[in-house]
């Protein structure tokens, strides 16, 4: 089997831009190329795992969020990400019906994880999730992941002190939380 760093985008990967459709205002955040090169060089798969409620509002389309993934790759070369994972839906705030729904892969649910972690054979238990919202730490929790760390980049300031009161592990970014998940 496979093990796996989850890794949310917004925030995390990339630098905050609300509801992010285009490459032009992609910007990487510091230390995400060296901690996804970390991840690769020890054999770990690396999986984005992002919420897309921007769809589900009618404010950019699945074309959109595919220009961002590939400006992602290409901004991380020669480090890869393995994979992506969206999820388009928004039940309350929807209003393209089709995405205006209570599905199981919008985090905190840990669907994204589940099916890309039998997509690729990943041994969960010996996996990692980061993210920069409480949401994300309780997908990778509720997906049966071995630890989950939030980050202070992206949102993670703004959940910090709930983190603290949850007695979750937070690190000040993606460098930092790779690091620290790799001496597990």
């Amino acid at each position: 089997m496979n093990k796996a760093f989850f890794l949310d985008r917004d925030g995390v990967i990339n630098v905050e831009v609300n509801y992010l459709h285009t490459p032009e205002e992609t910007v990487l955040n510091e230390g995400t190329a060296e901690a996804i090169r970390k991840i690769n060089e020890a054999g770990y798969l690396a999986i984005v795992v992002s919420n897309q409620a921007g769809i589900a509002y009618g404010m950019y389309g699945m074309d959109d969020v595919k220009k961002v993934e590939n400006k992602i790759r290409e901004l991380l070369a020669p480090a890869k990400i393995d994979a992506f994972y969206y999820c388009p839906h928004h039940a309350e705030k929807g209003v393209i019906p089709e995405y205006t729904i209570d599905c199981s892969c919008r985090k905190p649910k840990p669907g994204m994880l589940l099916q890309s972690a039998a997509d690729f054979d990943v041994d969960l238990s010996q996996s990692f999730m980061i993210g920069d919202r409480l949401s994300d730490i309780h997908a990778g929790d509720a997906a049966g992941v071995k630890a989950s760390v939030m980050v202070l980049t992206g949102h993670g300031h703004k959940e910090l002190a709930k983190a603290q009161q949850e007695g979750q592990i937070v690190k000040d970014d993606i460098l930092r939380a790779v690091e620290y998940l790799l001496n597990l």
